[in-house]
């Protein structure tokens, strides 16, 4: 895969379809490579007529490590924010916004539709919001505004995403990433073992294990103001898609995500959770490429 320059890191990214086609930019959550935008899914956006852009966020895959930054103390961070007071992390999802323009600056994209899974919908937020000229719409997948008071996620599902491996072997980290995959499974279109066993392995050898890197993007996600006022005033075309089942990020966090943003739609799936399973992938084609296509053709009239 090509590596480009960007907003000072280098940047890991992989195309999909005519560069003449309009451009889609997907941008993939906490500790997940881009990868986890799923091969199918990407070649069926770009048959539908769009130029699909995946990437690396920083620290995580083969994108810049910014190992320099050290890592951060999530207890005293956290203990920070429940005293009132805000919280600083070593960088902000302002910047990792700011990686994802660039990223569209150096390939020459002057706009795209900006679409984001989980920390990715926080991240296309931002995009949205702090990079108007380079936005023709927004998807926001699975996400949330960051509102305080919403509705926490199920404990076990937390606990399942949060907890490290038992130790730093291969095998330790696939089988964490097994439990993760599970307690995020779509209850719905549930993932057969063997084939989450191998998505896991092939992402757990794609790139070096950086724990200080996840919690890094893990501390950019708690520091986070929440995004209310500032999704007030996102001009560009919104959809806003998440699981009537997810156990991270609630419900409640797409519905407000929404109501947020200025005639945004929602779409509220049924028994999608926060991944994405085979079975899923005609869905989330349909809903994007058709929310896409139609600003384009209102773009053309």
């Amino acid at each position: 895969m090509p590596r480009i320059r960007a907003n000072g890191i280098d940047i890991e990214y992989e195309t999909f379809g005519r560069e003449t086609d309009p451009a889609m930019l997907l941008i993939m959550g906490f500790a997940a490579q881009l990868t986890m935008w799923p091969l199918e899914l990407c070649e069926d956006l770009a048959a539908r007529g769009f130029r699909v852009i995946r990437f690396d966020n920083r620290d995580i895959g083969k994108s810049t490590h910014l190992a320099h930054l050290g890592q951060p103390d999530m207890q005293e961070l956290v203990a920070t924010l429940m005293s009132g007071k805000p919280a600083s992390a070593p960088y902000a999802l302002d910047d990792m916004a700011a990686d994802a323009a660039a990223l569209l600056e150096a390939l020459d994209i002057s706009k795209a539709h900006i679409v984001g899974a989980s920390m990715g919908g926080m991240i296309a937020q931002l995009v949205a919001a702090n990079f108007p000229a380079r936005t023709k719409s927004l998807v926001s997948i699975m996400s949330t505004t960051g509102r305080r008071d919403l509705p926490m996620g199920k404990p076990e599902a937390m606990a399942a995403l949060t907890t490290p491996p038992a130790s730093d072997s291969l095998a330790d980290r696939i089988e964490a990433g097994i439990r993760v995959g599970r307690a995020l499974m779509s209850p719905g279109y549930p993932t057969p073992d063997e084939e989450l066993r191998t998505m896991v392995t092939e992402a757990a050898t794609r790139a070096a294990y950086d724990p200080a890197g996840v919690a890094r993007q893990m501390a950019a996600i708690v520091a986070a103001p929440p995004r209310n006022d500032i999704l007030k005033g996102v001009a560009a075309p919104t959809l806003v898609i998440h699981g009537a089942d997810d156990p991270i990020l609630t419900v409640e966090g797409g519905k407000d995500t929404a109501a947020s943003v200025p005639g945004a739609r929602l779409e509220i799936v049924p028994g999608m959770a926060h991944d994405f399973p085979k079975g899923l992938i005609p869905t989330y084609v349909t809903l994007i490429a058709d929310f896409a296509s139609g600003v384009e053709a209102r773009k053309a009239a």
